[in-house]
């Protein structure tokens, strides 16, 4: 195995509304897909287990809704990183966070919650405390959602953190695909790593009548190494390498 390079896909799968069990199917098949074609990690849209519903239940990462996605990822050695609404931490503010859960084999965790919020947002969810980082197999693997994608201090946290990639789940409409490029493009020279985006694709909630998907994987430099198109049901992968410093 080559420490260098790294397998991640980007996944955007048709949802329902609410229907965690539901989703959680089409989450595995995405992560099916993406371990036949090799990948290690694979990246969600924003809450993507229950759509952009900003008033559903929160979700526990230990829900048996989830263990069909869990065994999917223990089949195919990857890490999945999943968008769903959680509860606050024990010793924070009472609320709801829209958070990434981490789901592999032996591990289910919530490795972040958003920092910034927009929109309706506030009036349903409470911030995230902060930047965070996951390690999958010694690679630093900075973690975003939407709106923290283009903000300056969102960004200069990730750079002092000294990623070796940045992935992040988001839900844009259409006409804002020129905005999510440029955020990937910006973050990937900003921090001199790869970026991986994975964009809502279809209906979602009561404000997308639809979204722009187009997930997309950067280089470094900010060239593109794999993009999906805007159909629900799409994964695509790429192998990044591992920042020289």
């Amino acid at each position: 195995m080559n420490d260098d390079l790294l397998a991640v896909a980007v996944a955007q799968p048709a949802t329902s509304a609410r229907d965690v069990a539901g989703n959680a199917v089409r989450h595995a098949e995405a992560v099916e897909a993406a371990g036949a074609a090799g990948a290690r990690v694979v990246v969600f849209p924003e809450l993507s287990v229950t759509g952009y519903e900003l008033g559903a239940p929160p979700v526990d990462p230990d829900d048996p809704r989830l263990d069909v996605l869990a065994e999917a990822c223990a089949r195919t050695g990857t890490v999945a990183l999943v968008g769903a609404p959680v509860r606050s931490a024990p010793r924070g503010a009472a609320g709801v966070h829209i958070a990434i859960l981490r789901i592999e084999d032996g591990i289910r965790e919530v490795v972040y919650r958003k920092q910034f919020l927009g929109g309706n947002e506030p009036r349903h969810c409470i911030p995230g405390p902060g930047p965070a980082l996951v390690d999958v197999d010694g690679w630093r693997v900075g973690l975003g959602i939407c709106k923290d994608t283009g903000q300056p201090r969102h960004i200069a946290a990730m750079v002092r953190l000294d990623l070796d990639l940045y992935v992040a789940g988001l839900v844009h409409r259409p006409e804002e695909l020129a905005e999510q490029d440029a955020r990937g493009f910006v973050l990937a020279r900003a921090c001199g790593s790869p970026v991986a985006f994975a964009s809502f694709s279809g209906r979602t909630g009561d404000v997308f009548s639809e979204t722009a998907g187009t997930s997309t994987v950067w280089s470094a430099d900010g060239t593109v190494l794999a993009r999906a198109g805007d159909r629900p049901g799409e994964v695509v992968s790429a192998r990044v390498s591992r920042p020289r410093r």
